[in-house]
This record gives structure tokens, C-alpha cells and sequence, in this order.
């Protein structure tokens, strides 16, 4: 009997004690909003191998140190420079547009039917002709384009120099053709001109569109001077962009300091 009473009374006292904590952990709750009836989480382990602050598409091989755009801007001209010198050089010379199947000028596309029709009636030759002296037009004309150019590099703005840099094998090329294709047009089609005169290019091609009205009874006519100023403009550019790629892609290409800093900054 005495070993139930006391069994009893312990009960009551463990209830009793565990209502008293259960008000205090509800306490400790209301008043810091823990709750210390939850297991306590598990922390994670902490991990020594860095948090990369890149993609995985990043160019993690990318270095421009302290380059500031300025100094970016003078390499991307230099190599824009470089590549108008060289080019002009290769495109100034008997066949150097003649003879690269990249840059030569072919007969205009709206007069293609001309140089059909004139074979037609054995006059091949004429026609061949033709397209000869086009290209000996732009050979001519071209030798003045250095200066038209240089001008055109150097009072180029470049404000996004860093991602021009980081961009595809002929961005600033291409950044330098969107910006000045109409100025250059404007400056180097007098040239043009000049150069059709010379080497007797106008006076063969009106004979060409002569003959070709009178075989077929049409009347055809072109700007023969906007079609040549156009194409030995996109030829030189040509040129530049394929500089352009050698110097990003080739330290040996980079024949100057301002070169090798910009570009060696840069591994393909």
C-alpha cells in the first residue's frame, strides 16, 4: 500500500514539474520566438573550396589588369591602323583586287543579263573587259583611301572600348564600318571617280550598255561610280577585319608594345 501511495505521489510530482516546464518553454517562446521543443538543425559544414563569382561560360582566362579604356581604345585604333596600311598596300598593286577572289568586283547584279547577252553575240571579251577595268578602277582609287581612313579611325569615339575588345575576331571592325561608312563614302567616291576615268573604265562601259541596248532594245543605265566606291570601300574593310584577326589571335602579329599589352590581355 505504502509502495503505491508512493509511486503515486512521484507521479504527480513529475506532472506537476513537467507543466511548470512546459510553461516556461512556452514563456521563452512568446518572448523570443524560439521554440525549444524543435530539435536544433543541423549547420551545415562549411566548405574551404571558394564560391565561384562567375558562370562557367566566363572568360575565366581574361586579364586586363589595370588597362583603362583609353589606353584599350589606342590598341583597338592601332590594330584598325595597321590593318588599312597592310591593306591598302596588298589592294593598290596591279591585281589586288583582280586577283583576290575575296575582295574582286564582279559585274553588277543588275547588269548580269548583260554579260549573259553579250556572250551570246561572241563579245565575251568586251565583257571581261569590262569587269577588268573595274577592278583596275578600284586598284587605282584605293591608294588614296589610307589618309580617308586614318582620319576616320581617329576621330572614332569608342566608350564601350572594353567590350569591343571582348567581342568576336573583327568587332572593332565592324564598330568602324557601322560608324563611318557613309562619311567614307562621301570622301573617297570623288576618288572613284577619278580612277573610272583613268583607266578608261566609263569610256568602255558606255560601250558595253550600248551594245547591250541595241541587241536587246532596252535601255539600261548604272552608277557605275556609287557600285565601285561601295565595293572597294567593303574591300578594305575586308582587309582590316582579316588584321584585325591575325593581331587577336597571333602575338606575332603584335608588332608593337600598345599591341602586345591590349591584345596579349586577351587569349583566344
Amino acid at each position: 500500500m505504502k509502495k503505491t501511495i508512493f509511486l503515486a505521489s512521484a507521479l504527480l510530482l513529475s506532472i506537476s514539474a513537467q507543466a511548470q516546464i512546459g510553461d516556461l518553454l512556452k514563456a521563452v517562446k512568446d518572448k523570443t520566438g524560439v521554440d525549444l521543443t524543435q530539435p536544433k538543425a543541423q549547420t551545415p559544414a562549411t566548405s574551404t573550396t571558394p564560391v565561384p563569382t562567375t558562370s562557367p561560360n566566363s572568360n575565366s582566362n581574361i586579364n586586363l589588369g589595370n588597362l583603362t579604356s583609353t589606353q584599350i581604345s589606342s590598341g583597338l585604333k592601332e590594330a584598325l591602323n595597321l590593318g588599312v596600311k597592310e591593306g591598302v598596300q596588298k589592294l593598290g598593286v596591279t591585281d589586288g583586287f583582280l586577283k583576290n577572289e575575296a575582295v574582286k568586283i564582279l559585274m553588277p547584279e543588275k547588269l548580269r543579263k548583260i554579260d549573259t547577252t553579250l556572250r551570246s553575240f561572241g563579245l565575251g571579251s568586251l565583257a571581261d573587259q569590262g569587269v577588268k577595268l573595274l577592278n583596275r578602277a578600284a586598284e587605282d582609287a584605293v591608294i588614296e583611301a589610307t589618309p580617308i581612313f586614318t582620319k576616320a579611325i581617329t576621330s572614332m569615339t569608342i566608350d564601350d572600348a572594353k567590350n569591343i575588345l571582348l567581342g568576336s575576331n573583327n568587332a572593332a571592325t565592324t564598330y568602324l564600318q557601322t560608324k563611318t561608312q557613309t562619311q567614307l563614302f562621301t570622301a573617297f567616291q570623288p576618288k572613284v571617280q577619278a580612277s573610272l576615268s583613268k583607266v578608261g573604265a566609263d569610256t568602255v562601259w558606255k560601250n558595253i550598255i550600248s551594245k547591250y541596248n541595241t541587241f536587246t532594245g532596252q535601255a539600261v543605265t548604272t552608277d557605275l561610280n556609287e557600285y565601285v566606291t561601295t565595293e572597294t570601300i567593303n574591300g578594305v574593310f575586308k582587309m582590316v577585319a582579316e588584321k584585325e584577326t591575325g593581331v587577336r589571335n597571333n602575338s606575332a602579329m603584335r608588332t608593337t608594345s600598345v599591341l602586345q599589352k591590349v591584345f596579349g590581355a586577351v587569349k583566344k
